[in-house]
Formats: structure tokens, sequence, C-alpha cells
């Protein structure tokens, strides 16, 4: 069969598509774009699209890649490619899938939001420590941003879980993983102000969590986000926040002040250095931008 005679086990999978799958219009016509993209693409090759075989898959695959569609649109094409085909295969119209063993392209994970140091700066200040409420709020943040936690560590700290003498925090982390995590003066300080002045009036005596709410409760995830959100307001801060950006703030500050990444990963509490890999790439942005930004040859 050549290329010319194809439209019929086309047309048939796109009939497929909406009998038997139910899928919207608007799919069914990106399925049929993309075939009929491949098959322009074996016509110049002179392949038989009911011929093709694993390496012109491949083959296809590096010439978009050689076109600069990018790795979402080509794994999307590839997945209408994969379907097609075993499509014809279950309708024995071929007797081997060339796309089985074809693995997706890697698609490049999102960078994580994160806060200038200037941006952090100004959240910190926006409590008022006159309060009780607002100086548990700036305790709080103060060790989020010194110690990288994740919210869940934070919120469940128990005073056990302290050596204010020796500044360190032992954190409970993914897994039931332990690591001990120092907090730097200015964040110790601030929670030795805030577990001696306003704790007291927030929670009994005898409970063991450090951050009480307002009803002498272990605070919930969301409640804190919520006060995140309210001081952002009040530092004026636009970016969308969130407890786990101040996290990704003090990752990416320490990369960018020379920090190990080794050292980066045991106090994230990172199993795998591909996780904390990320920030080398934020670090190389910014430094990107400021090459941009102040070289005269930029």
């Amino acid at each position: 069969m050549t290329n010319l005679d194809v439209q019929q086990p086309l047309d048939d999978f796109i009939e497929h598509l909406w009998i038997e799958l139910g899928l919207s219009q608007n799919t069914m016509a990106a399925y049929k774009r993309d075939l009929n993209q491949f098959n322009h693409y074996l016509i110049h090759q002179k392949i038989a699209l009911l011929d093709v075989q694993e390496l012109d898959v491949s083959a296809y695959l590096v010439h978009l890649y050689d076109k600069n569609i990018g790795a979402r649109s080509v794994a999307r094409k590839l997945s209408c490619l994969r379907k097609f085909y075993s499509y014809l295969l279950l309708e024995k119209q071929i007797n081997h899938d060339p796309c089985a063993n074809i693995d997706s392209p890697k698609q490049a994970k999102p960078l994580p939001k994160t806060l200038s140091e200037k941006d952090v700066e100004a959240l910190l200040e926006a409590p008022n420590v006159d309060d009780d409420i607002e100086l548990r709020d700036k305790a709080m943040l103060e060790l989020l941003y010194a110690c990288g936690l994740r919210v869940t560590e934070l919120v469940s700290l128990q005073l056990e879980q302290i050596n204010l003498r020796q500044g360190v925090i032992r954190v409970t982390g993914k897994g039931n993983k332990e690591r001990l995590v120092p907090m730097g003066e200015e964040a110790a300080e601030w929670l030795a102000q805030y577990i001696k002045y306003a704790r007291p009036n927030l929670i009994a005596a005898g409970h063991n969590v450090v951050f009480a709410s307002k009803r002498g409760q272990q605070m919930t995830r969301q409640t804190f986000w919520h006060r995140i959100k309210y001081y952002a307001v009040q530092a004026g801060i636009r970016s969308d926040l969130s407890p786990h950006t101040l996290r990704h703030a003090f990752a990416t500050h320490l990369v960018n002040h020379g920090a190990d990444l080794r050292v980066v990963q045991t106090l994230l509490g990172h199993s795998d250095l591909s996780t904390t890999q990320i920030y080398t790439h934020i670090a190389k942005e910014r430094l990107q931008s400021i090459h941009a930004e102040h070289h005269p040859r930029a």
C-alpha cells in the first residue's frame, strides 16, 4: 500500500476515536492534523504509512526537534502515532507496532517559583511583633526561610525538636527520615522570643507543639498558607506565594551564594540529588540575567 492509498485507514482510525473512545471534535481534529503531518513527512521519505519501522518513527522525532518543536508537542505527536499503530495492529493491518519501544521525550520540569532576597526581607518584616499571633508568624516565617522546611515539618514541630543553645532543630521529614538543620542567629532569636512571650498566651502548659493556633491547637497547613498570603499583601509582593515558595527561596539563595549542592540536598532532606539540581538551573538563569543587564557586550 502506498501513501496515496492510506486515507481509508486514517478515516477508520478517526471514526474509531469517535465511536469507541468518545473523543471530542477538537481532539479528533488534533489527531488528524498530527497524522497528516506524519504522512506528509513519509511521502517525502518515500515510506508507506503501513510499512513504517521503528527507525522511521525515531527519525521523524529527530526531524521535529530539528524544526524546534518543543518536547511537550513532540510527546503529543508520538502519543497520537502510538494510538494509531496500536489500532492498526489490533485490526491486523500491520504485524508489528513501530512505536512499541520508543520512549516519550523527557519534558523539562518547570522551575519552582521563588522570591528575590529583597522580597523575602520585605515579607519577614511584615508581621507586627507586638501582637502574639504576628510574633508567632514572624518566628514561623524566619524559621521557614532559615531552614528550608516543608510546611508540614514546620506546623508539626515539637518543643523537643528544638535546641536553642546549639541553634539547630531536628526535623522529621518524608519517610520519617530525620535531619539536623541549623537555624541561624536571626531565626533562633525570634523563635526564642515567641516561645518566651507569645506561646504561653496561645497554648496551655503541657502541650508540645511549638506553633499554636488561636484555639490553642496545632496550626494547619492551610492556616499558615493564608497567613503568608496576608503578609505578602502587607509587603507589597504581587507574585503568588505559598509556604513552599520560601523553601524554594531558601535553596535558591544558598546556591546563588555558592553553597555546595550536596549541602543544600542535606538541608532540604532530598533523598536524590537530582531533585536538588533544579536549583542550579534557577541560579544559572539569575547569572544570565545579571550578565545580560550589566555586561557591556551582552
